[in-house]
């Protein structure tokens, strides 16, 4: 207990000004580009996605789909754009008129009279029921069919962040447990395996993973006592994905890649699974034992977020 004392401790006097010393720091996540003339960061995602996931994908960075807030903003944007990925010609704006038919919003609930507007010729026409904006490389705007894929652009303002100081990270929905000296986020949107891997891949974390009976029952509490009305869609109860697989039949290993040997055998009831068991992934029982599924199943999932300072960008 006195080495988990000291870990408390530890996160909250090393990294005393991680709160707000991100935004001195222009800090927000690696893999996002600050833009001192906006006071906001950028992520540009070459691999096209239909509107709907692309704003979804943005959200679990903790950022939006990107919209530009005035000409000035578009000019800076198309010029990180045409530096950084010349050849994709057109990328996702956050706007739409799903909600309400030739009313184009922002994700972010802003009029389109309210930001950047440059319509091609006679756009938007809304042909073939097109609802959402895409942007050229010369800033002109297009409505386009939600379900096409394209390339897009993530934004986070700086006004907007906010730092997990417990956790030293962006995201405020992770939770420390000072007992395993790690940070854990319940996603209450069922998924399969594959798609809880990415998301919390997304989020800069990964699926978790127990190492001790202690974290096994935290972990089996913590979903147990989710509240149903904040799950969204079907899903199988009971269960939930943890960081295990055999997905390239090379044997169990965690997500780290580290292979399961007998001294886990006590959360998978007593044995390791074999090799040829054809549920490929690994989730956990309400009871905190652990079971090989198909990785198909969709259910709820933990990511885990290991607090360290020492090696983090923002200490």
């Amino acid at each position: 207990m006195f080495s988990k004392t000291l870990l408390v401790l530890f996160v909250l006097y090393v990294c005393p000004n991680s709160s707000n010393g991100q935004k001195e720091k222009k800090f927000f996540r690696p893999d996002y580009t600050y833009i001192e003339a906006t006071q906001s960061f950028y992520k540009f995602h070459r691999t096209p996605l239909p509107w709907l996931e692309a704003k979804a994908r943005c959200a679990l960075e903790g950022a939006i789909l990107f919209h530009p807030a005035d000409y000035a903003e578009a000019q800076d944007t198309l010029s990180f754009w045409s530096a950084t990925q010349p050849a994709i010609k057109g990328i996702y704006l956050g706007i739409s008129d799903i909600l309400s038919e030739g009313n184009f919003v922002t994700v972010d609930g802003k009029p389109i009279a309210d930001v950047y507007s440059n319509w091609l010729p006679k756009q938007p026409d809304n042909h073939k029921n097109e609802d959402c904006a895409t942007m050229t490389q010369g800033g002109l705007m297009n409505d386009v069919m939600c379900s096409g894929r394209h390339s897009f652009i993530c934004k986070k303002n700086i006004d907007s962040l906010e730092w997990n100081l417990a956790c030293n990270i962006y995201n405020q929905d992770y939770t420390f447990d000072p007992e395993s000296g790690k940070c854990y986020k319940l996603h209450t949107t069922p998924m399969n395996w594959s798609e809880a891997y990415t998301a919390c891949s997304t989020e800069l974390t990964h699926l978790a993973v127990i190492k001790n009976q202690e974290e096994a029952d935290y972990l089996a509490k913590l979903v147990e006592t989710a509240s149903a009305k904040k799950i969204r869609g079907s899903y199988v109860r009971g269960i939930f994905h943890l960081g295990y697989h055999n997905i390239m039949n090379e044997g169990w290993t965690t997500v780290s890649g580290t292979k399961l040997n007998e001294d886990t055998s006590m959360f998978w009831g007593g044995y390791v699974p074999n090799d040829s068991d054809s549920q490929q992934c690994g989730a956990m029982f309400y009871t905190g034992r652990l079971t090989p599924v198909d990785c198909n199943l969709r259910s709820l999932f933990v990511c885990e977020h290991q607090v360290d300072c020492l090696t983090m960008a923002s200490c």
